[in-house]
């Protein structure tokens, strides 16, 4: 009799166990059903972005292009020269599908041109990032490095305002004296036309200052800076920069006269270099 109660006890116990661990599997703790409830939750790799290779810098410029950035080149009158001229000098790169370049420089005899053009295709090696992301945060720093003034448009307008005050100190003079008036009426007029000419100079150098650009890529800037003068010429350097998705362009367009004194027109460059950047931006959309 006592044999038969220790066997009964030991079966016992071994449906218990059996039964403790066949609740645990079904209560959800820590055994191999609940990896599949894991893998559920793991973070998608990060999106591509959109380009993958690259134009060809030297060739991505066309030709009417470089006659109205690069005048000289018109002035070539050596056939193979001239040619030679249109087709640039690529930068020095160890993989085209990453970064890549061109750069023209032309003499004529009024000035010398520099044109740089360059593309950057920005890959994220961290798979939480986007290339975008990535791309984003380098034109970042570009734009911080390029230390860009702040917006003067408004004290622009501001100084328009101050300077249309002082035109009503010629009526109040001329009250005391009734003959007197018709000298001050006239002499009012050309005061007034004066005072807009810096309004209007103040408006346009505003316009023209370094800059953040819309409707251009992703976003974009423009810097102008003008060397200081010395014992030669001034020379005038605009630079565009723009991105779209995950690749940056950068434009710089350089000029220095060939006379002592004369001074590049930023207005004039400027509206050049961002032309070629539409146009780059056109056909990177392509």
């Amino acid at each position: 009799m006592q044999r038969k109660a220790y066997v009964s006890g030991v079966a016992a116990l071994l449906a218990a166990l059996l039964a403790g661990c066949t609740g645990s599997s079904d209560d959800g703790g820590t055994t191999d059903g609940s990896n599949p409830g894991d893998s559920g939750t793991a973070t998608a790799a990060a999106e591509p972005g959109r380009y993958d290779t690259l134009p060809e810098p030297c060739g991505v410029v066309g030709e009417d292009t470089l006659d109205s950035l690069l005048p000289g080149i018109r002035q070539i009158t050596d056939e193979d020269q001239r040619e030679k001229a249109y087709e640039g000098a690529p930068t020095l790169t160890y993989d085209t599908d990453r970064k890549v370049g061109c750069r023209w420089k032309v003499e004529s005899s009024d000035a010398t041109d520099h044109l740089f053009v360059d593309f950057e295709r920005v890959v994220s090696y961290d798979t939480s990032v986007s290339d975008d992301s990535e791309a984003e945060q380098l034109f970042a720093a570009l734009l911080e490095a390029a230390d860009l003034p702040e917006p003067t448009s408004t004290e622009s307008g501001g100084s328009a305002t101050g300077e249309g005050t002082p035109s009503t100190d010629p009526s109040d003079s001329s009250s005391p004296s009734s003959p007197a008036s018709p000298s001050a009426s006239a002499s009012s007029s050309p005061s007034a036309s004066s005072s807009t000419s810096p309004s209007a100079s103040a408006s346009t150098s505003a316009d023209l200052q370094p800059r953040v650009l819309d409707d251009l890529g992703d976003e974009a800037f423009l810097d102008d800076k003008l060397s200081s003068s010395g014992s030669t010429a001034q020379q005038r350097k605009v630079t565009v920069a723009f991105r779209t998705s995950n690749v940056i362009v950068t434009i710089e367009y350089e000029e220095q006269p060939a006379t002592v004194g004369t001074v590049p027109d930023s207005e004039e460059m400027q509206d050049r270099a961002q032309k070629l950047a539409a146009q780059l931006a056109d056909e990177l959309a392509e």
